[in-house]
């Protein structure tokens, strides 16, 4: 690491405080988090190519919106979505329920659960897309999630892991000021301190090539985020 690397500081791994699940779903915070979530959206619909049908799985789902906005774009489609945090699915839940309202099969595709992502009792090869967002910054051991991904996905299934890009030590003030100009209070907190704890593109290279998935590239999305992709087969 030279002077220029911004140190990685991990971030807890469970997001449980119910200060955090609020700030996070606060009406300015949310409306800048739509416009990131769309963005995930669409490269999500654009991996699975097109099948009428299938089964997915959120690991890390929070407040559930990526999955909510995901069963609109793919009607015929099944949801599992699971978060470590008992009070993030608990808003989940709500979101669920108040989405259900103006959509009733809504309810009988989607699944907010409780759940450890680096333990979860599904089968192995039961989904045809696994996806993640900005989860992978907040664990102690990502090879752990990343080798849980490859055992849920089907052979041919799509992948999507997307997180936040940690810049240099240098472009960290601005990085955050602009990116983060959203935010407030303890919304702008937990942005800086993800953007520390986010991994940098050849970091995310590594954890790749060291983990069990195969047929998947390491993608970047503007400056703020990278990941891991796989488009289905």
């Amino acid at each position: 690491m030279s002077w220029l690397d911004l140190p990685r500081v991990p971030e807890p791994e469970i997001m449980d405080d119910s200060g955090e699940v609020e700030a996070y779903a606060s009406a300015a915070a949310q409306r800048h988090l739509d416009r990131i979530d769309d963005t995930f959206v669409e490269h999500a619909v654009s991996l699975v190519r097109g099948r009428k049908q299938g089964r997915a799985i959120d690991v890390g789902t929070g407040p559930g919106q990526i999955v909510l906005k995901l069963a609109s774009r793919l009607p015929a489609w099944e949801f599992v979505a699971v978060d470590h945090s008992t009070n993030m699915i608990r808003q989940a839940r709500a979101n669920l329920a108040t989405a259900a309202a103006s959509s009733p099969g809504l309810s009988k595709r989607v699944e907010f659960s409780i759940a450890d992502g680096n333990r979860l009792n599904y089968p192995d090869a039961g989904f045809d897309l696994v996806m993640c967002n900005s989860v992978l910054h907040h664990l102690a051991e990502p090879q752990r999630l990343l080798a849980e991904v490859a055992r849920l996905a089907k052979a041919d299934a799509a992948i999507l892991l997307r997180d936040l890009r940690r810049p240099s030590r240098l472009a960290f003030p601005l990085h955050i000021r602009w990116h983060g100009r959203n935010y407030s209070g303890t919304m702008y907190r937990l942005f800086c301190d993800s953007v520390r704890s986010a991994y940098t593109l050849p970091e995310m290279e590594t954890l790749l090539r060291a983990s069990p998935i195969r047929g998947a590239r390491v993608f970047s999305h503007a400056d703020t985020h990278i990941g891991i992709a796989r488009q289905a087969g």
